[in-house]
């Protein structure tokens, strides 16, 4: 057989100088070609090489020994291939496929021989319970669709499970993530070396965590923690296809494959509909174009690009990836990798038109078999067509074309038909409009009209807005005629538009009914961005349409709280509670709660649903405590103690839930508890409060220190990870033993050797940190731990003390939180300013660590109004001035939550408003501290 029996060496330069420099190549070409090339005749012709390699001897394969066969393997693959595709023997879908498998069958074969060697000389990578460990490799991009090209590099990420040291070899042990460093650099250069035999893959590792600036290789955790504090969103885009390709079907492949997927598809996908993830994927889109253009100013001779030009590959693979990123949080099923497979499945569910589907699935074909042809020639990672004549002719003989302008007369078809739909699936479809068909003799009706698009209307339309009531209407005139031109509404469903006509006059017709009425413009304002926001799901428009007192009940919320507007936009499934008379009236249950939510997640398909499930469980019972607050039916200190309990409830459940997931848990129930400081610990949580927290253990295992520090990263991980239902909490880890140095959980022991300045003198509480403990408690986890943590917290704060130092400590700590906090305003700030919450928290905090040997009851953590009724009965203060500060306390508490629920970051108001107040917390500050 001569190589003119190939046609891959009579169209392929590459082909031509393989057969020439290997003549045994052809043959061996042509078996191979002789039918498709499945994954087990890919390992049969590996299993030959290295056989050939070895010889006679059964000595292990050798290094060198295993580049060559690799190259062998992939030069004899990439041949058929060729052969097989340009007979018209084998479809994209084989060609693909047949290129992902070798990537594969190379990977893990190399990872077999490479980890062997490593081995003898360090011994076996081990984790902290004894168990082997292996290097993850992650397929990204085409490798992880299934969609690698004939000449494409590889993207992959190196990952273990957890940190651990090896066994020991020939030398000492060592880290695992060393192991796994040194082992991912001999991978890399086993595959994309050049030697004489050629190469097998480039290998880019850019997409790992940091990119070229970080580790080769990372832990779950590490990945993890990445995600929660760094991960961006084109990340996102790319772990779509995120896939473990080191490993087939074995125990420890699924394992790590588990563990995988746990973190990335919460990161990945969005339980629901998050609206900037549409600024994210626009944003994306302009960057493909603008990329296209640079490379085209550069390169003008490879201008014509069918992967990142218009109507290119990126863009069927892009429309795509927007149907997953939006709704595959939703739907399972658009979370499969391959491009054809997620059009189907948007076709399926009526997101796609069939029509659309098989057009854009046999451009992606035409495109893919033409990208292969182009890289065919050279063995080169190029996607620009040809200039040179000679290559021109034979590329459109290749594709089966009569001559290089019919070639691209069948291109530029495909091009302009998926570059219509591209920019049919990210634009705004403005539809003309004719009025939103209300009743012309309404003031709210002829004010959502047409006249919003005429800019000579707006006297009229202010005249109209006073007689709803909004005395001062110009800027609500801008907001709503800002709505009414965006092209959000203008591409609107025309039943959804209808929903949003008949809602936004109802709304303008209650302006007339709102209290208070000098905010009425404000409320409306609110209300139209809300239902802005709710726009496109057409369920909530519906809701409100149907339900009048829902709608009512929003515009009496977003009158009352700039706040809980904010709130109801990032969460419009709260809607949904406004029409629950029974839950708002109905006493709080938090066992009930808790068992139910319990159940709820029991049942939940995966992480991300249990994530999901607990923010709306969350999110529900906080907008219950809003209503009812707003209602006028709760004090400042009952809406505190009701956001505290439901956070440890919520912190409770949580806690069992990523318990579960955990995958080397080694018992049923862990040994750990959650400690509240602060706003939490001291009872007194507000609406926006963060979480100041640490985690404590007491377990004998062997293995406890690292089973729950991996367990707090995950719970954190849980707490304050964004999915598409928001956050659970902000919680802030600051106050545990030695600050952000310190571990995020420490054994018992040690809190209380630290705390009670046992031990090493260097690592001990400051009486910054006693006073913290003041207002910490238990509250969530093993209740017996917690027992323990409030012995230690009693015998810490019952410490006998001396005055004059406490007293000077307690005013340096009180200067400093000032300076912290400076206010350049001439408003008086309730908490920070001298004469605010701070002075009357320090005094209490001072009182407490001093005389609490003396009086028991001051260790109880009853909050700072309670307590100066104590140390009034203990003769510190009399019981007038107790009651006097304990008044401005409640006051500056109760303008604080108002200045809260309107927005206000900073709580500050006119020094006159609270005068009397502060002078009495001044004087009790004088007093005290001099």
């Amino acid at each position: 057989m001569t190589d003119a029996t190939l046609l891959s060496s009579n169209y392929s330069h590459y082909a031509a100088r393989a057969a020439a420099a290997r003549p045994q190549l052809v043959a061996r070409v042509a078996a191979l070609a002789s039918g498709p090339l499945t994954r087990e005749r890919i390992d049969a012709r590996f299993d030959a090489l290295c056989a050939e390699a070895a010889g006679a001897t059964d000595a292990p394969l050798n290094e060198d020994a295993l580049k060559r066969a690799l190259r062998q393997l992939r030069t004899e693959v990439f041949c058929a291939v060729m052969e097989r595709d340009l007979a018209g023997e084998a479809d994209v879908a084989e060609v693909t496929g047949a290129m992902t498998d070798l990537a594969e069958t190379t990977i893990q074969r190399a990872l077999a021989v490479l980890s062997a060697e490593l081995e003898t000389l360090y011994g076996e990578p081990r984790g902290p319970q004894g168990e082997r460990l292996s290097l993850g490799v992650v397929g990204m991009g085409k490798l992880g669709g299934r969609e690698l090209n004939v000449s494409s590099d590889i993207d992959l990420i190196f990952i273990y499970e957890e940190d651990g040291e090896t066994s020991g070899g020939q030398r000492s042990p060592i880290a695992t993530q060393e192991f796994f460093t040194r082992l991912g650099k001999r991978l890399i250069g086993a595959l994309a070396e050049v030697t004489g035999d050629g190469y097998v893959f480039r290998v880019d590792m850019r997409l790992r965590p940091n990119g070229d600036s970080g580790p080769l290789v990372c832990s779950l955790g590490m990945l993890e923690e990445y995600f929660y504090v760094q991960g961006r969103e084109w990340e996102r885009y790319a772990w779509i296809k995120g896939r473990l390709v080191s490993e087939g079907a074995s125990d420890a492949a699924q394992r790590l494959q588990k563990q995988l997927d746990a973190i990335v598809t919460p990161f990945v996908y969005r339980r629901y509909l998050d609206f900037g993830v549409i600024s994210a994927i626009r944003a994306l889109h302009l960057q493909i174009r603008q990329e296209a253009q640079r490379r085209a100013s550069m390169r003008p001779d490879k201008a014509d690009d069918i992967k990142l030009g218009r109507g290119g590959i990126r863009e069927i693979e892009f429309s795509a990836q927007v149907f997953q990123l939006i709704r595959g949080g939703q739907d399972a099923g658009f979370r499969v990798r391959p491009t054809l497979a997620v059009l189907r499945h948007a076709a399926t569910h009526g997101l796609l038109d069939t029509s659309v589907c098989v057009k854009l699935s046999q451009a992606y074909r035409f495109l893919r078999e033409l990208e292969h042809r182009l890289q065919y020639r050279n063995d080169a990672q190029t996607h620009a067509m040809p200039v040179d004549p000679e290559d021109r002719s034979a590329l459109a003989h290749a594709m089966g074309c009569d001559d290089y302008a019919a070639l691209m007369t069948k291109l530029d078809a495909h091009r302009e038909f998926v570059e219509q739909q591209f920019d049919q699936i990210f634009a705004d479809k403005v539809n003309g409009r004719d009025g939103c068909g209300a009743p012309e003799d309404g003031a709210a009706a002829w004010v959502w009209s047409s006249a919003l698009a005429d800019d000579s209307a707006d006297e009229a339309l202010q005249s109209r807005l006073v007689e709803l009531g909004v005395a001062e209407p110009g800027e609500l005139v801008a907001r709503l005629r800002a709505i009414w031109q965006s092209s959000r509404y203008a591409g609107l469903a025309e039943r959804s538009r209808q929903r949003f006509d008949i809602v936004a006059q109802r709304a303008l017709e209650a302006a007339r009914t709102l209290e208070p009425a000098e905010r009425r413009g404000d409320t409306v304002a609110r209300f139209f961005d809300l239902l802005e926001a709710v726009s496109r799901r057409g369920a909530y428009l519906a809701l409100l349409t149907e339900y009048p007192q829902a709608l009512h009940r929003v515009l009496s919320v977003l009158g009352g709280s700039r706040w809980a507007a904010g709130y109801l936009i990032r969460h419009p499934q709260l809607l949904d509670e406004l029409l629950d008379d029974e839950a708002i009236n109905s006493p709080f249950d938090w066992p009930e709660f808790k068992r139910t939510l319990r159940l709820r997640l029991a049942a939940a398909d995966g992480v991300e649903q249990q994530m999901d499930l607990l923010r709306h469980a969350h999110q529900a019972e906080v907008f219950r405590i809003l209503l009812i607050d707003l209602a006028g039916k709760l004090s400042v200190e009952h809406v505190s103690d009701r956001l505290s309990e439901l956070a440890d409830a919520v912190l409770d459940v949580t806690l069992q839930a990523v318990w579960n997931q955990l995958p080397k848990r080694h018992r049923d129930v862990p040994r750990f508890a959650v400690i509240a400081y602060g706003k939490l610990g001291g009872k007194e949580l507000g609406y926006a409060s963060d979480l100041d927290l640490i985690f404590l253990y007491d377990d004998p295992d062997d293995a406890a220190a690292d089973v729950y520090a991996t367990y707090t990263r995950r719970l954190i991980t849980w707490l304050t990870t964004a999915t598409g239902a928001g956050t659970l909490f902000d919680v802030d880890l600051r106050l545990r033993p030695n600050g952000e140095s310190g571990l995020l959980v420490t054994d018992l022991d040690a809190f209380r050797r630290y705390q009670l300045r046992e031990g090493d003198a260097a690592n001990t509480a400051w009486v910054w940190e006693h006073q913290a403990l003041s207002r910490a408690r238990y509250c969530a986890g093993d209740a017996e731990i917690g027992a323990k943590f409030e012995a230690i917290r009693e015998q810490v704060l019952t410490t006998p003390r001396e005055a004059a130092p406490l007293m000077k400590e307690i005013v340096e700590m009180r200067a400093r939180v000032e300076a912290g906090h400076p206010n350049h305003t001439a408003l008086f700030d309730l908490k920070h300013d001298s004469g605010g919450m701070v002075d009357i928290e320090f005094t209490v905090q001072y009182w407490v660590l001093l005389h609490a040997a003396s009086d028991p009851e001051l260790i109880r953590n009853t909050g700072n109004i309670a307590l100066l009724r104590e140390v009034s009965r203990f003769g510190l203060m009399s019981e007038a001035e107790a009651e006097t500060v304990g008044a401005a306390y409640r006051t500056y508490r109760k303008l604080q939550h108002q200045l809260r629920l309107d927005g206000m970051e900073k709580a500050r108001v006119e020094p006159a408003l609270v005068a009397k107040e502060r002078e009495a917390v001044l004087a009790l500050w004088k007093r005290v501290f001099g």
